[in-house]
Parts: C-alpha cells; sequence; structure tokens
C-alpha cells in the first residue's frame, strides 16, 4: 500500500496584472463613458480628490458628461503593492496631452477585489512638472 501526502491547495493570491490595464480603462473615452463598464468598476463608496482638488463621488463621476476631448493619457511608473489580501494600491504618474498642453501628475488609487472584481474605492491626483513627478517605484 503506497501512501502519499496530499498538498493543501494553494490560497488564491491576487494577481497585479489587471490593474494597470484597468487604471489605463479609466482614461479612454470608450470605457470612462460606459456607464454599465463605470458602474461595476467604481465602488459604491469611490471618492476622488482630483488633480484640481476638487473632490468627486461615484454619483458625480457616473453623471459626468462626455466632454468629447481630445485627450492622451500615458501612464508612467506604475506600480502595484497589495496592502490586505484583496486591496491593492496602484501608484503612477500620468501625462495626460491636450491640445493646448500637458499636464502632469502623480496618482494613487486604491482598488479592491473582496467582491469578486476589482473596484476602485478612491483616487488621487497631484499636479506635479515633467521634471518634478516622483517615481512611483521607489
Amino acid at each position: 500500500m503506497k501512501i502519499g501526502l496530499s498538498m493543501p491547495p494553494e490560497p488564491c493570491i491576487p494577481t497585479p496584472s489587471a490593474l494597470p490595464a484597468l487604471e489605463q480603462a479609466l482614461w479612454q473615452a470608450a470605457t470612462t463613458y460606459d456607464r454599465a463598464m463605470m458602474e461595476r468598476t467604481f465602488a459604491p463608496d469611490f471618492i476622488e480628490y482630483g488633480r484640481s482638488g476638487a473632490f468627486y463621488t461615484r454619483e458625480f463621476m457616473l453623471a459626468a458628461p462626455n466632454p468629447a476631448q481630445d485627450v492622451t493619457a500615458i501612464l508612467h511608473d506604475i506600480a502595484v503593492r497589495f496592502t490586505a489580501g484583496e486591496i491593492a494600491l496602484v501608484t503612477y504618474v500620468s501625462e495626460v496631452r491636450y491640445p493646448k498642453g500637458t499636464e502632469w501628475s502623480n496618482r494613487s488609487s486604491v482598488w479592491d477585489r473582496s467582491s469578486g472584481v476589482w473596484q476602485i474605492r478612491f483616487h488621487q491626483g497631484t499636479p506635479c512638472d515633467a521634471m518634478s513627478c516622483g517615481s512611483a517605484t521607489g
């Protein structure tokens, strides 16, 4: 008779690979103004402190009209850090190109997957210039 040891199943370890793509999707008009996607993406208690210093709620973000602006956003130095279980902090530097100029910001988001899907709970943008934006990987 052969006796073998069975290994316990590995715990579910959250993978960060989806989070940079979700952050990028928040900058694309095709997804930013897709209400169904935004309802799934913004947690019920979502809040944001925008680059301008303004405070936004989930309800405000879902009701925001499509400004039809020509915007290109490049996200630099994206880093994902798991803070506890299914909670992740995503940091990056945004370079947002408008027809009239470019805005740089240090950005951070808190994502939560405790509901089974990634949802953003908090976001903050802090203005900086291209030379003073901090590295999100440090």
